[in-house]
């Protein structure tokens, strides 16, 4: 699995990653769904599609967005 976005969010690390053609959403190190795209991916987890983790909390109540410009870009290497 190769992790592409991240956003920190009060409980910890959300990633976007992929994996097997497919784009996941990643809490803990466990997936939570998988995309055809990132975009989708960042739009579900932002409150289209809400995923209950670390003992019952609900994604949409963290803030993440669904705007990838928000998201740090792992991929990304300074220079």
């Amino acid at each position: 699995m190769c992790k592409l976005y991240v956003y920190q969010t009060p409980i910890g690390p959300i990633f976007i990653a992929y994996s097997n053609g497919r784009y996941r959403a990643v809490f803990e190190n466990e997936s939570l769904e998988s995309y055809d795209t990132v975009e989708q991916a960042a739009q579900h987890l932002a409150g289209r599609h809400r995923f209950m983790v670390a003992g019952g909390v609900d994604t949409g109540t963290l803030g993440i967005p669904g705007n990838l410009r928000h998201w740090q870009n792992c991929l990304q290497v300074a220079i």
